[in-house]
This record gives structure tokens, sequence and C-alpha cells, in this order.
């Protein structure tokens, strides 16, 4: 018992002071530990410091800068606003000198008004006298004095203005004609030509005066049935060997003549005969004249073109304008068309269309009262042939308003072709009353003594009294007397317009 009570306190003593000197190690070592803690947070504390004056250095740096940048701009914008001041300041006192100027010269100015209006005064009393004055020495009011001058005044221009038309159109000529003419020649010369024809009468030749007989038949009723069957004068005469068919329309003459062709050579002349050969012949006259149309449209290569259009075109072979054969007149025409076109660089299909159609309205079934070319106009828009190709047909003569270029080409080509050398052959009468007129039409001019039309009235030659007519007014009265046989007169080509002052002296010496 006594062991264990030993052993227990001697066991409470050595935990003691065991615990004892772990107590005391363990506060050293505290010690310990809690210095290095403080040396190193001196350490950090430092380092920190340090670094806190280096981040307020580099900021102050920089703020720095940021105020001398600041201060620098500011210094250049005052310098500004010192510079533009000044220039203010500057035009403000150039504009107070101004202002100063201007105010002297409106005075000055007001002055010479006044010393204006009181010479104005003076000089309209002097103008009032030497007006007065002038009156009385010239015996013209100052209303008649301007009127006279005015008059002098135009005079002098229209003549100013004769001369420069005619520079005007002689520098024209001298520019175009060149051109012209070569487009006119090359078209002329890659179209063939024919001369005219008859176109009122038929000549019929029989081998004997034996026919002639028969054909007038038993107290004429042979030639009574034929009248009457074709609407065709036949006419038997003395003449050996021919009976003439006279009719204006040749289609009735061409249908005469073939029925006569076919009776002679059958034998069988008598009324009931000749009405069967007759409607027989007609009904095969119609047909050619259909092929013709179609045949004529596929060698000029125009196609689509109506049918009442083609029957048309081919009832053309047998009609004739002035000798000239209207089918042959409107192949030519087209063929010119064409090449005329292709030279301008146009359509010459559309043209060569034209120009085949323009005379369509010379070769209705019925005769209406219209202009040829108004009517065919109508005509070509009833089949629905295009506007430039009917305004073209409608206005070759001038009825209507040219809207296309294809219209001047078919009017100029159809002058080609009619005026040529040839291919027309005029009435005396109505060529002897042409030269009369273009006569007559100088004659009614004032001072006009004489007026002779030559070379087939191409030309007008005009005599004056060089008394009554100046030197001014003569080429004043040429360019009248061409206008007026321009707009008046239907005429082929070109009429020369010739007026002739002469003054002549004579003495005799005895």
């Amino acid at each position: 018992m006594n062991i264990v009570i030993g052993l227990v306190i001697g066991l409470i003593v050595g935990i003691g002071v065991a615990y004892f000197f772990l107590s005391k190690g363990i506060n050293a070592k505290k010690d310990i530990l809690l210095k290095e803690a403080e040396l190193e947070a001196d350490a950090i504390k430092k380092e920190k410091i340090l670094q806190a004056k280096e981040k307020f250095l580099s900021l102050k740096e920089e703020h720095e800068k940021m105020v001398n940048n600041r201060n620098r701009k500011l210094q250049e914008r005052e310098n500004k606003f010192n510079q533009k001041d000044k220039t203010l300041n500057r035009k403000i006192e150039e504009y107070n000198r101004k202002d100063k100027e201007t105010t002297r010269l409106k005075e000055q100015l007001a002055r010479q008004v006044e010393i204006f209006e009181l010479k104005q005064e003076e000089l309209e009393k002097i103008h009032a006298k030497q007006v007065q004055e002038l009156e009385k020495l010239s015996g013209y009011t100052k209303e008649e004095a301007k009127e006279h001058l005015v008059q002098a005044l135009k005079d002098e221009a229209r003549t100013e203005a004769m001369a420069y038309i005619q520079e005007i159109q002689e520098e024209a000529k001298l520019n175009a004609t060149r051109e012209a003419k070569k487009i006119v020649i090359q078209s002329i010369q890659r179209v063939a030509t024919e001369k005219a024809v008859e176109n009122s009468v038929s000549v019929f030749n029989i081998d004997s005066d034996e026919m002639k007989g028969r054909i007038i038949g038993r107290e004429g009723r042979n030639i009574r049935a034929m009248e009457a069957a074709t609407g065709v004068e036949v006419i038997v005469d003395d003449t050996p060997g021919a009976i003439m068919l006279s009719c204006f329309d040749p289609v009735r003459r061409e249908i005469a003549r073939l029925s006569l062709h076919q009776l002679v050579a059958d034998g069988r002349i008598h009324p009931a005969r000749i009405e069967e050969v007759v409607a027989k012949t007609k009904k095969s006259l119609n047909e050619e004249i259909i092929e013709t149309g179609k045949r004529t449209c596929i060698d000029l290569g125009i196609h689509g073109l109506h049918p009442e259009l083609i029957k048309m075109v081919g009832r053309m072979k047998y009609r004739s304008s002035y000798g000239q054969n209207l089918l042959q007149h409107s192949r030519e025409v087209a063929n010119l068309c064409a090449t005329m076109a292709s030279e301008l660089g146009l359509n010459p299909k559309v043209a060569k269309r034209a120009g085949l159609l323009h005379d369509i309205g010379k070769v209705p079934e019925n005769e209406p009262e219209l202009p040829h070319a108004i009517l065919g106009m109508k005509m070509a828009e009833k089949y629905g042939e295009k506007p430039d190709i009917c305004n073209a047909i409608g206005a070759h003569h001038d009825e209507i308003e040219m809207t296309t270029l294809i219209s001047p080409i078919v009017q100029v080509c159809d002058a080609i072709s009619g005026a040529r050398p040839g291919a027309r052959r005029e009435v005396v009468e109505s060529y002897i009353q042409r030269i009369k007129d273009l006569e007559n039409v100088a004659l009614t001019k004032d001072g006009v003594t004489k007026a002779y039309a030559i070379q087939a009235g191409r030309e007008l030659r005009v005599i004056v009294e060089s008394e009554k007519v100046s030197d001014k007014r003569a080429d004043e009265l040429s360019f009248e007397i061409s206008h007026q046989i321009q707009t008046e007169m239907t005429y082929p080509g070109q009429v020369k317009v010739t007026v002739i002052r002469e003054k002549r002296s004579v003495a005799y010496a005895k």
C-alpha cells in the first residue's frame, strides 16, 4: 500500500517536473517565433512602404505630364484667341474705314445726282428746241420722222437678211451637196430604168381586113356586145391590119385585147360567145394580177402583205402615170428607197415596203374623191400597215406632215424615178400652162418688164427696169419669186430664177 502511494506520488512529482521543463521550452520557442514574425513583418512593411513610394512617384509624374499638356493646350488656345481678337480688331477698323468712305461717296454721289438732274433738265430743253427746229427744217413731225426711220431700218434689215439667207443657203449647199449627190448617184446607178409607154390606146393587129367585118358583126352587134361587156371603145377604121381599143382603164383595155385575141383565134364571134370569153378573160386576168403582185413581192423580198394590197400591186402593171408604167415605177422607187436608206443607216426593208406601196392610191377598184396619197394611206391603215409606212405613203406629195425619216426618202425617190429623162411624158397643154404660170408669177411683181421661161421650164429669166428696181431690190425680187414658185406651183426638179437689171445709154453721132 505504501509502495503504491509512493509510486503514485513519485509519478505525480515526475509529471510536474516534466511539465515545468516542457512549458519552459514552449515559451522559449514561442519567443523565437514571435521575434521571427516581427522581423518578417518589419521587412514586409518596409517593402510595402517602398512600393507605395514608387507608385506615388509614378502617379505624381503622370499627373505632372497631364498638367503640362493641359497647360500647353490652354496656352495654344489662348494664342489662337489672341490672334483672332487681333484679326477681328483689324477687320473692325477696316469696316469703320470703309463705312466712312461709303458715307463720303454717298454724299458725293448725291451731289452728282443733283448736278445730273439739273443738266438733264437743260438737255431736255435743248433737245426739245432742236426737235422743233428739225421739224421746221424737215417738214416732218417727230412721229412721222420716227416712222420714216423705222421703215428705212426695216428695208435695210430685210436686204441684209436676204443676203444673209443666200449666204447660208450657199454654204449649206457647199457642205451638203457632195454627200447628197454621192447617195443619190449611187442609188440611181444601182437601179435599172425604163422609158415611157402608151397609156390610153391599145392596138390589136389582125391578119386581114376581112376579120374586121366579122368583128363588127351584123349591124354592129358584135362590137356593141364587146363594148358592153368590157367597157372599152372598139374603133374599126381604115387603118390596115389594126383595130384600136380605147379606154382610160388599162385593165379593161387588156381584157378587151385578150378577149379579141381568143375570139379571133377561135373564129366563133357572136354576142353570147363574146360574153362568155370576156367573163373567162376577166377571171384569168384577175388571177394573173394576183400572181403578178405575189411575184413582185417575192422579187423585192417583201413579206406579210395583205392579200388586197398584193392585188393592188398587181393592178399597177396595167396602170401608167404620164406614160410611165406604175408597177415599174413603184419597183424602181422601192429599190431606190432601200438603197438610200442603207446609205443613211436606216431600215432598208421598211423603206422598200413604203416605196412599193406609195402609189397604191392610184389603183382602187372605185374612184373616190381623194388625192391618191391620202387614199393610199387610208388603204394601208385599213390593211394593217405600220404607222411609219402609212405616213410615208400619205406624205410623199406633202398632203400631210412627215413624222418619220422614211417619208422624205420616199418623196425624194419618187421624184428621182419620175423626173429622170424619158421616164414620163407630159401633155403639151399642161406643159404650156406651166410655162405660162411661171412667167405670170414674175410679171405680177412691180418693176418687171419681161419674163421668159427657158430650158423647158427649168430656168426663169426676169428683166426689170433699172430706174424702178435697185440692185438690192433685185436680190429681194429673185428670192420672192423663187419662194412663190416653190409654194404655189408643182414642177419637176428645180427652177432657177435669174433677175437681170441693166441700164443702157444710147447716143448717135451725126
